[in-house]
């Protein structure tokens, strides 16, 4: 390898008078950087004082964590290990329904929502405005509002994510269909074919596997958050480990968590290896 060639000082002193700035930075640029980032630990600093996370406090809860942690070992299922597969089976099934029942329903909103199916300006803000709306409100707070409307079980925690899910999969689906490729809706049009049979022909084939990976994303994402909701009464495993945590049996509180990280892991890989399939197709296919 031939050696790297040399610059001579005074050929430097001249590129760095000709340009400056490749040399050094000019100092608003400097100030401007340096004031964002002490900005950014002023505020990182006065949160963790806010919350009073002092060196002490955090020693102190470690030492209870592992205080804790000897109770739970070696986990048991005390006897109630029928009772603990049925409530993770809850579970999955709230997840799977609420999942399901919530990307049915937000189909057409995503249609109604997508710029190239609808033009109408005030029309499709006016929407969306809607769906970040109801994206606000997480659904930890759904399954609180329908535990009191419907009562305990797993009925409101299927609302609540029905009722979380639909305007998330709403914009989702409605960008899907906006980056389309539009030569076969004109294919589609061109043939005679009616605005209806259009979308069915031209523009659903090819947003179905962007929509299907993106439902198989949130059934896995649904089934953790399922978890949480039976903490609140929205039924499932989540309100048996709340009731063993309430009475200090952390033995069986761990025996669930590990019932729940097996099943979470296996519907990951599950459902990451189904949308693998579908996003390898849909390559193949072009």
């Amino acid at each position: 390898m031939p050696p790297a060639p040399s610059i001579a000082p005074g050929e430097i002193a001249r590129l760095e008078k000709l340009q400056p700035t490749l040399f050094r930075r000019p100092w608003p640029e400097l100030f401007l950087t340096y004031g964002l980032w002490t900005a950014f630990f002023g505020v990182l600093i006065f949160g963790l004082w806010w919350i009073n996370a002092s060196p002490a406090r955090i020693w102190e809860g470690l030492g209870k964590l592992g205080f804790l942690v000897q109770f739970m070992f070696p986990p048991s299922d005390g006897g109630h290990f029928w009772e603990f597969a049925y409530a993770i089976l809850e579970t999955v099934g709230m997840a799977f329904l609420g999942t399901l029942i919530a990307a049915i329903v937000a189909l057409p909103l995503g249609f109604l929502g997508a710029k190239n199916v609808i033009p109408n300006w005030f029309f499709h803000f006016g929407l969306r405005r809607f769906f970040d709306g109801f994206r606000a409100v997480d659904s930890l707070i759904w399954a609180l509002i329908f535990v009191a409307a419907v009562g305990m079980g797993p009925f409101a925690g299927v609302l609540a994510i029905v009722f979380s899910d639909i305007p998330v999969f709403a914009k989702l689906f409605s960008e899907s269909i906006e980056n389309i490729d539009n030569k076969p809706v004109e294919g589609v049009r061109a043939s005679g074919a009616r605005e209806l049979h259009t979308l069915r022909l031209g523009v659903f084939p090819q947003v179905v596997p962007v929509m299907l990976s993106h439902v198989l994303y949130f059934f896995e994402s649904n089934v953790r958050s399922a978890t949480i909701l039976g903490i609140v009464g929205a039924g499932g495993i989540g309100l048996a480990l709340s009731d063993r945590i309430r009475i200090n049996n952390w033995d069986e509180a761990a025996f669930i968590i590990i019932m729940i990280l097996v099943t979470v892991a296996v519907i990951d890989n599950i459902s990451k290896r189904i949308r693998m399939k579908i996003i390898l197709d849909k390559t193949d296919s072009k």
